[in-house]
C-alpha cells in the first residue's frame, strides 16, 4: 500500500510547485511587466531553483499561456463533443459559451479564476505577447477547422467553408477579447455577455443589409 501511494503523492507534490510557479510569475508579470519580471525572481518568490523552473516551464512566456492552453484544449474538446445536428457555427457559438460558464472549474484547479483572467491585459498590452497570442489562434483555429470538417464529413484541403466559418467565429473572438480586455470589468459575466452580444451580431452583419433609413444602398453608391 505504502508503495503503491508514493507516485501520487509525489505527482501532487510537482502539481504543487508547477501552480505555485505559475502563480507567483503571474503576479509579478502583472505587478511589475513582463518584459522586466525575470526567472530568479519567480524563482525566488517560490524558493526554488531556476533549475527547477525551467523543469515545468520553457520560459516566461510559456508560463504566461499555460492555462489559456487549458482552456483552448477544453474548448476543441467542447467543440467536437456537440450535437452533429447542430450548424458549425452554432456548434462554435454553444462550446464558446459552455467554456466561459466553466472556466471556474477548468482553471481553479491550477490558479484563481481572476489571475487567469487578467492574464488578457497583460497579453493585450505586451507587444510580445499578443504577437504569440495571434500565433497560437491561428493554430487553435487550424485544429477547429479540422474538427468541424470532420462533423460534417468533408475534406478541409478541398471544401474552404470549414477554415472560412472558423475564421469569422475567430475574428469576433479576437474583437471581444480585445474590447473585454480593454475594459474595466474583466469578470466572467462580462465576457459572457459580450461574447453573446458579438455572435449574435454575426448572421446579420453577413446576411443583411445594415442601412435602416430606406435608402437602396446600389443607387446611393452611384450618387
Amino acid at each position: 500500500m505504502e508503495t503503491a501511494s508514493r507516485p501520487g503523492l509525489r505527482e501532487r507534490k510537482k502539481q504543487r510547485i508547477r501552480d505555485a510557479l505559475l502563480r507567483a510569475a503571474l503576479e509579478l508579470f502583472l505587478t511589475q511587466g513582463y518584459e522586466r519580471t525575470t526567472v530568479d525572481e519567480i524563482t525566488a518568490a517560490v524558493d526554488v531553483s531556476q533549475r527547477t523552473f525551467f523543469r515545468y516551464y520553457a520560459g516566461k512566456e510559456e508560463a504566461v499561456f499555460f492555462t489559456h492552453s487549458v482552456a483552448a484544449s477544453h474548448f476543441v474538446d467542447a467543440v467536437r463533443a456537440r450535437p452533429r445536428d447542430e450548424a458549425p457555427l452554432e456548434a462554435l457559438r454553444q462550446a464558446v459559451l459552455q467554456g466561459w460558464d466553466g472556466i471556474g472549474e477548468t482553471i481553479e484547479r491550477i490558479i484563481p479564476v481572476e489571475l487567469h483572467l487578467r492574464t488578457y491585459q497583460l497579453i493585450e498590452s505586451t507587444p510580445a505577447l499578443f504577437a504569440t497570442h495571434l500565433r497560437r489562434s491561428a493554430e487553435v483555429e487550424e485544429e477547429i477547422a479540422r474538427v468541424i470538417a470532420e462533423r460534417e464529413g468533408l475534406d478541409v484541403d478541398t471544401d474552404p467553408r470549414p477554415r472560412v466559418a472558423v475564421a469569422v467565429f475567430g475574428g469576433v473572438m479576437r474583437v471581444t477579447e480585445r474590447l473585454w480586455g480593454t475594459g474595466e470589468d474583466i469578470s466572467v459575466a462580462a465576457i459572457h455577455q459580450l461574447t453573446v452580444s458579438h455572435l449574435d451580431a454575426v448572421r446579420p452583419a453577413l446576411a443583411e443589409k445594415w442601412r435602416t433609413d430606406g435608402v437602396d444602398d446600389t443607387s446611393a453608391a452611384v450618387n
